[in-house]
C-alpha cells in the first residue's frame, strides 16, 4: 500500500487528486495540507486525518507527496521531502529561473517526478511537437498559442514553455534568444528563427495548447484541449505509482509513460 499526502488538498486540483487516490487500488490517502490561514485547516478528512498548515506536521506518514500548489509552497515542500527522504510529485508551474534551479537541486536528492503538465495526451504532444519540428526544419515558422481560464496566474503556461523548449531543442536553437512573447506596433518582419509563444486568458478554459508550423502554401497544427482537470490528476496518480521505490533522482512524465 502506497501512502499519499496531497498538498493544497482543499483546492480544485488537490481535492480531485485526493478523490482519485481514494479510488485507486494500492493507494491510501494519509493526509493533506493547506496554506496557513486557510478555512480548511483543522478539518478532518474522511480518513480521520486533520488538514494541516505545514507538511512537516504529517510528512512521516507519507511514502509519496503530490504537490500542485505554488512555486514558493512547492519549494518548501521539496525541502521537507528532501529532509525526510520522501518521494515527491510536482505539477506546479510558474517557477522563475532561480526557483526552478533550487527545486531541481532538491528533487535530485529524492525519488521525484517534475512536469509542467501531467496529462498523458500533452506528454505525447511534447514528443510529437519536437519530432515534427525536426522533420520540417527551418523552412517552417513555429508559433505556440495557449489558452487558460481567467484565474491562472502565470503566463505563458508551463506547458507552452515546455513545448517551446522541445521545439527549440529539436531545431537546435536557444529558446532564450528566439522566443517572442508579444507583438505590438511597428515590429518589422518576423525573424527566421523566431518561436512565437502567445497567451490567451478567459472564462473557465481548463487548458488549450496549439503548435502551428507555418510554411509557404501550407501549415500543420497540433492541438491538445483539456476538458477536465481529471487528466492532470490521473497523470499524477500514475506518477506516484511509478516513482514509489525508485532511487533518488528527478524524472519527467516521459519517463513515467515510457516515451523516452
Amino acid at each position: 500500500m502506497i501512502k499519499i499526502i496531497v498538498t493544497g488538498i482543499a483546492g480544485k486540483m488537490g481535492a480531485r487528486i485526493a478523490d482519485l487516490v481514494r479510488q485507486t487500488e494500492g493507494l491510501k490517502l494519509e493526509g493533506g495540507t493547506e496554506s496557513p490561514g486557510s478555512f480548511a485547516i483543522g478539518t478532518l478528512l474522511p480518513e480521520g486525518h486533520p488538514i494541516v498548515d505545514d507538511l512537516s506536521k504529517n510528512i512521516e506518514r507519507a511514502d509519496v507527496v503530490i504537490d500542485f500548489t505554488s512555486p514558493t509552497a512547492s519549494l518548501r515542500h521539496a525541502e521537507i521531502c528532501s529532509q525526510h527522504k520522501k518521494a515527491l510529485i510536482v505539477g506546479t508551474t510558474g517557477f522563475n529561473p532561480e526557483e526552478k534551479s533550487r527545486l531541481i537541486q532538491l528533487l535530485n536528492k529524492i525519488p521525484s517526478v517534475f512536469s509542467p503538465n501531467m496529462s498523458i495526451g500533452v506528454n505525447v504532444m511534447f514528443k510529437i511537437a519536437a519530432e515534427t519540428a525536426a522533420l520540417l526544419g527551418d523552412s517552417y515558422d513555429v508559433e505556440i498559442i495557449e489558452t487558460h481560464h481567467r484565474n491562472k496566474k502565470d503566463a505563458p503556461s508551463g506547458t507552452a514553455l515546455y513545448l517551446a523548449e522541445e521545439v527549440a531543442t529539436a531545431l537546435k536553437r536557444d529558446l532564450n534568444k528566439v522566443a517572442r512573447y508579444q507583438r505590438h506596433g511597428q515590429i518589422g518582419e518576423r525573424k527566421e528563427n523566431e518561436i512565437g509563444i502567445q497567451t490567451l486568458r478567459g472564462g473557465d478554459v481548463v487548458g488549450d495548447h496549439t503548435v502551428l508550423y507555418l510554411g509557404m502554401g501550407e501549415s500543420i497544427e497540433l492541438t491538445h484541449r483539456a476538458t477536465s482537470r481529471d487528466n492532470f490528476a490521473h497523470g499524477a496518480i500514475l506518477a506516484a505509482q511509478w516513482v514509489y521505490g525508485k532511487a533518488a533522482g528527478i524524472h519527467t512524465m516521459a519517463d513515467v509513460l515510457g516515451l523516452k
